[in-house]
């Protein structure tokens, strides 16, 4: 049940180049982080150039930021460097060239802070291990 959220400064993402990155991500968190594709929530946000900046200038053409929520512990540091490569390299084929500085971020909530349809990721494993 990961969540992904990705923001796009500069030029506007058009409908296709968003399209790709939603499935792009969604594939790459079942194939990479072994999570369930169906479970996987992918969204993107625009932002305007002068909202965003490096090294405290502007951005001049496009930049873009991926943040990825997961349950800690569930997967390794394997994986997760594997991960912020591919998803790096989505980036750049969808969008084009991008700043150096273009960040993939894979944050790890315990998993009694963390939840979907109203149940915790530590309430889901407690069910399980009684039944």
């Amino acid at each position: 049940m990961p969540f992904v959220s990705v923001k796009i400064a500069g030029e506007p993402a058009s409908p296709a180049q968003k399209s790709a990155l939603q499935s792009g991500l969604t594939e790459l968190m079942g194939r990479v982080m072994r999570k369930v594709p169906t479970l996987t929530a992918v969204a993107i946000e625009q932002i305007a150039s002068s909202d965003w900046t490096i090294g405290a200038a502007p951005v001049s053409s496009r930049a873009a930021h991926i943040d990825v929520k997961v349950t800690q512990g569930t997967n390794s540091p394997a994986e997760m460097a594997r991960f912020v490569k591919e998803a790096h390299a989505l980036l750049k084929a969808t969008l084009g060239e991008l700043p150096e500085a273009t960040y993939v971020v894979i944050h790890e909530i315990p998993a009694v802070a963390w939840g979907y349809g109203g149940l915790t990721q530590e309430a889901r494993r407690q069910q399980l291990a009684s039944v």
